[in-house]
């Protein structure tokens, strides 16, 4: 299963997801601020957490991965 990658750059704001959580596709995973705009990064498929890569306040890039599902 792919990785959840960040779609823009920008600082995460916040996670809301932790290891072993079973999450469902649209689920937000983690939210990004870019220019003062709050952006959800959401699953792309049914999963598990397998690991959080993030943490909040860290700076990431476009395609930076934030979550690992499994």
């Amino acid at each position: 299963m792919p990785d959840v990658e960040a779609h823009i750059t920008g600082t995460v704001w916040k996670v809301e997801c932790e290891v072993g959580q079973a999450v469902a596709e649209g689920d937000t995973l983690v939210i990004l601020e870019s220019m003062k705009m709050e952006m959800p990064v959401e699953a792309e498929n049914d999963g598990v957490v397998k690991e959080v890569v993030c943490q909040e306040g860290q700076s990431v890039s476009e395609g930076d991965t934030l979550v690992v599902l499994e």
